[in-house]
């Protein structure tokens, strides 16, 4: 299993619907969004250069806001690993 999937389980074990899209941006460049929402009105968006940090970005946001599930959870040593 690869580090977005966990961290997209984690993202629906916690209520949160998701989405990830590519784009090209007014420059040219590749770019990766990524978007989390709930019933509650609660949304957040990122963008990041890889869908990994894109991911991992959207996964802190929400993390304020959600009860704690007891699911797994990246951490630094564990991110050099993708």
């Amino acid at each position: 299993m690869k580090y977005w999937e966990i961290i997209a389980d984690n993202l629906k074990k916690l209520g949160w619907s998701y989405g990830y899209v590519s784009a090209i941006d007014t420059h040219g460049r590749t770019i990766r969004i990524a978007d989390a929402h709930r019933g509650d009105g609660k949304r957040f968006v990122v963008h990041a250069d890889e869908k990994l940090t894109a991911l991992v970005e959207l996964e802190s946001a929400t993390r304020a806001f959600s009860p704690a599930f007891g699911c797994k959870s990246l951490n630094a040593g564990d991110r050099s690993k993708r």
